[in-house]
Order: structure tokens, then sequence, then C-alpha cells
């Protein structure tokens, strides 16, 4: 197996794409539906997650006001909406993932969001800067479990310990620890503390091909 840096893999949510703000509005209007308060406190603790744990979170504030499913189809039809109208990239995002796939190195998007989600994005990321793709409901246990990485690195044949994974939540930093990946943090809405073998940065705009490739000899 080669040495060296053999694949790239994004989060989607918070890293490549600014969509934290687009969630919480979504999980407003839905906590209203349900009769309850929503706000950033309680977005916090969703951030990294997957649908079905806000479902089950946002289910335990208000009580069983409304069906599971029903909840579900009212965060994915919300976030539809707002994701085919607009894609807002994160700073460096779109920069980072030219020079990847300009090198010629295997790219994965792995998200812990559903595949219908997921395609809307790809829209406005970039369908031809990922070798594969990723979606929460591919997989039989999503972040911070390993599967989804593991599940990347399956499909493209590459040894986690020389892919890097970029991610910005908690969750996801776990997820890709596990696997066994090189783990950068960029963090967005929750601070994710520096570790033994994790390396932390402020934004995208800091991060370059030469930099990601020093991170494995």
């Amino acid at each position: 197996m080669a040495r060296g840096l053999q694949a790239v893999f994004f989060d989607m949510d918070g890293l490549l794409v600014d969509s934290e703000r687009l969630w919480l509005e979504v999980e407003y209007d839905v906590a209203g539906r349900l009769g309850v308060e929503w706000g950033p406190v309680h977005q916090a603790a969703m951030v990294g997650g997957s649908l079905e744990r806000t479902v089950a979170y946002l289910l335990e504030l208000s009580g069983p006001a409304a069906p599971p499913a029903q909840v579900g189809r009212w965060l994915l039809d919300g976030m539809a909406e707002l994701l085919s109208a607009h894609v807002p990239l994160m700073p460096g995002a779109k920069d980072l993932l030219t020079q990847v796939q300009g090198a010629g190195l295997p790219a994965a998007l792995v998200t812990s969001t559903h595949r219908r989600l997921l395609e809307h994005a790809l829209d406005g990321i970039g369908r031809e800067f990922f070798t594969v793709t990723v979606a929460g409901d591919e997989v039989t246990r999503t972040k911070p479990a390993p599967d989804p990485y593991l599940t990347a690195a399956r499909l493209l044949e590459v040894t986690p310990r020389r892919c890097v994974v970029l991610e910005d939540s908690p969750a996801g930093v776990a997820a890709a620890e596990a696997a066994g990946c090189v783990t950068v943090a960029v963090p967005s809405v929750v601070a994710v503390p520096p570790a033994a073998g994790r390396t932390v940065v402020s934004s995208l705009t800091e991060i370059d091909l030469p930099w990601l490739r020093r991170l494995i000899p």
C-alpha cells in the first residue's frame, strides 16, 4: 500500500457548508410546531448528530406531540427547501477542494445527513470534487461511530491511517479517530479541544494540500 496521504475525507454540515444556521432555522420552526422552545443551546447539543437523534431530542422536549416519522419529514422538507435555494460554503472550502482534486487525490464526502439533503448540497458544492459520498442513512451506525469513515475507506480501497479527515463537531471527530484516521478539527458551533494526535484549526483558510500531506509521512 502506498505511503503518504492516500485520501482526504470531508464532513459536510459546518465544515464545507455553512448549514448550521440553516438547521437552526428549520429546527426552530419544527420546535414551534411541537409547541416547545428552541435556541442555540439546543442546536449545539445536536451538532454532528443524526436526523434520528434530533427527532428524538425534539420529542423529549415536547412529549408525543407528533409521530417521529412526521417530525423527521418536517426537518428534511425544511432543509431541502433551503438547500435547493442556496448552498452557502464555508471560507476556504472551494479552494481546498480544488487543490485536492487538482492533485488527483481521492476525496470522500462523509456526512450524518440523509442522502436526500446530501444531493441538494452536492449541487452547490460541486459533485466533481468527490470520488465517493457516504450519507447518514447509508450506514448501520452513524457518527460518532466509525462506520461512515470506514465505509469511505473501503469504497476507496485506502488505509484509514493514511487518510486525513476534516471535521467540525465532537461527534465527527470521535468517528474519525475511532476509524483510525488522522483527524483535523475545524470547530464551528461547538468547541473541539486539542488532544493527542488531533490537530485543531480555526478555519479551512488555514489549510492547504502541502499542509495536509505533512500530517502523514
